[in-house]
C-alpha cells in the first residue's frame, strides 16, 4: 500500500516499513548476540540453582542470628531467581536449561574453604562468610546488569523488566550483608583472640 505526502509528492510502501520492522526483529533473534545471550542465560541458570544448594551450608556455618537469618531470606529470593529465568526462558521460547558457571563455582569453592580454614562459633567465620557472600553479589550483580543491557539491545522488553528486577534484589542483598559486617560482626572479629 503506497500513499502520498502533500509535501513533495513523496511515496511511502508502509508494508515495506513494516516489513523491514520486522526482518531487524528476526534478524535480532538470529543475531550471534541473540546467541551470546542465550549462552550467558543457561551461565547463570545453573548459578542460582547452585546457589540454592551452596545458602544452606552457609546458613549452617554461619553463628551470628542475623547472618544465619540473611542468608535464609537470600535462599528465599534465590528461588524465586531461578522461577524468573524459568519466566525467561520460556518468554524467549528457549528450553530452560543450564552450562556450568565457572565463575560461580569457583566463589563458592572460595566460600567453602573459608569455613574450613575458620574457627567454628566464631565472628571470623562469619565476617569470611559475609565476604564470600559479596563476591556472590558482585558477581550475579555484573551478570543481571549486562544481561538487561542485552535484553534492552534486543528488544526483549519484558525480559528486561525481569532481569532487572533480579539485579534490584541482588544490590539489595549487597548492602544489607554490608551493614551487617559493618554494624558489627567485624567489631567482634577484630576483638577475637587466636
Amino acid at each position: 500500500m503506497s500513499t502520498k505526502h502533500a509535501n513533495g509528492g513523496h511515496t511511502v510502501n508502509k508494508t515495506t516499513t513494516a516489513k523491514s520492522t520486522t526482518s531487524h526483529k528476526e534478524h535480532a533473534t538470529d543475531s550471534r548476540l541473540e546467541e551470546f545471550f542465550h549462552d550467558e542465560l543457561k551461565d547463570i541458570y545453573w548459578a542460582e540453582n547452585h546457589l540454592v544448594k551452596t545458602l544452606p551450608k552457609m546458613i549452617k556455618a554461619a553463628s551470628g542470628e542475623e547472618l544465619k537469618h540473611a542468608f535464609s531470606e537470600h535462599l528465599t529470593v534465590t528461588k524465586e531467581h531461578v522461577t524468573r529465568l524459568d519466566k525467561v526462558f520460556d518468554l524467549l521460547g528457549y528450553k530452560a536449561e543450564s552450562k556450568k558457571c565457572e565463575a560461580m563455582e569457583g566463589i563458592t569453592k572460595e566460600g567453602e574453604s573459608i569455613i574450613d580454614d575458620t574457627e567454628d562459633g566464631t565472628a571470623t567465620r562469619d565476617a569470611g562468610l559475609i565476604m564470600a557472600g559479596q563476591k556472590v553479589e558482585h558477581y550475579e550483580i555484573a551478570t543481571y546488569g549486562a544481561l538487561a543491557r542485552v535484553a534492552n539491545t534486543l528488544g526483549h522488553a519484558e525480559v528486561v523488566k525481569i532481569l532487572q528486577s533480579t539485579l534490584a534484589e541482588e544490590k539489595q542483598a549487597d548492602a544489607s550483608l554490608s551493614q551487617l559486617a559493618e554494624s558489627s560482626v567485624n567489631e567482634h572479629a577484630a576483638e577475637e583472640t587466636k
